[in-house]
């Protein structure tokens, strides 16, 4: 099918008929976006329309934005961040759980996917005019060689932030464990829970970052006078580890009963041991079966050169003194 569409396409505009036909493709799919930018600016008539929960989102939104850093992003915010306010929501969170807590993030990623995907789709062009035999090649290799790279720019920005937060939570998931020891040992001290969680924050900032800037977060709040029970489930949507929500549901209980901290913390730590110690046998008890595929590749190959090679080579000889 791809080939009678390039050998028609061929036909009809010579041999560089396919790559004309894909820039057109872009050109037009550039020129239907920009009259729907254009009319994305809000008229007059809507604001007075707006509800109180509208008006207050869209203020909520110009104050999380910083002027006096991002007066040039704020000039394309309706081209940098969705319109969307539940995609503008999700979106920031998984930059947060990823650590990435400027106020311009959102807008620098937007921005990263658009510029990677325009140049590296230049570039795409560019090698194929320069390097690819245009007549010769079929009409998946110039969607392969202009298209791809510009999808993979496009979607590089949203691999790097997936993978950032899978590492991140690992790093959460593994030192939150002696977190919680350290915190056991401040508050059994005497210490309060909030002089604890600083103390905690300044102890694991060389073996666990991610978890110390955690529960620097959190004396900040604390401090600001923020609800305890409220930031403790922001830090558990921003972590998104679920050790990290059943420790927090685990505290909010014991504050609103009045149980004491300290025996919830010890409970609870001797459980986040158990699990750690759970997650480690489980690994090895999958050790050998992952060795087992890569000793077969690596060993059983040059086990058998060594021993068919000389029986094949003694073989070789004997049929040519037989001829």
């Amino acid at each position: 099918m791809f080939d009678q569409l390039n050998t028609m396409i061929t036909g009809m505009l010579g041999p560089a008929g396919p790559l004309i036909v894909v820039a057109g493709l872009a050109v037009l799919m550039i020129l239907a976006t920009i009259p729907m930018l254009l009319n994305s600016k809000p008229d007059p008539m809507d604001k007075l329309r707006q509800t109180g929960q509208e008006k207050m989102n869209a203020d909520t939104r110009a104050i999380l934005r910083d002027k006096k850093r991002n007066d040039k992003l704020n000039k394309y915010a309706q081209f940098l961040e969705p319109q969307d306010e539940k995609e503008l929501s999700d979106i920031r969170m998984k930059l947060l759980q990823a650590g990435y807590r400027t106020k311009d993030a959102v807008q620098i990623y937007y921005f990263a996917q658009f510029a990677l995907g325009l140049g590296l789709l230049a570039l795409g062009v560019g090698y194929f005019l320069l390097f690819v035999d245009g007549a010769s090649a079929t009409m998946q290799q110039k969607l392969m060689y202009i298209l791809g790279p510009g999808a993979a720019g496009y979607m590089a920005p949203k691999y790097w932030i997936t993978k950032r937060v899978e590492k991140r939570k690992e790093e959460i998931q593994s030192g939150f464990p002696d977190a919680l020891d350290m915190m056991l040992v401040c508050v059994e001290a005497g210490q309060s829970m909030d002089q604890s969680i600083v103390r905690v924050s300044k102890e694991l900032r060389a073996s666990y970052p991610a978890l110390a800037d955690e529960y620097e977060i959190i004396a900040h709040e604390m401090k600001a006078g923020k609800d305890k029970s409220q930031v403790l489930n922001d830090m558990s949507e921003r972590c998104g580890v679920q050790d990290v929500s059943s420790f927090v549901t685990v505290l909010n209980q014991a504050t609103t009963f009045g149980t004491s901290i300290s025996d919830a913390l010890r409970v609870y730590a001797g459980e986040m041991r158990d699990k750690r110690v759970m997650r480690a046998e489980e690994k090895a008890n999958q050790l050998p079966t992952k060795m087992t595929l890569t000793t077969m590749m690596l060993t059983v190959p040059p086990l058998l050169i060594i021993l068919v090679g000389p029986s094949a080579v003694g073989i070789t000889q004997m049929g040519s003194i037989g001829q």
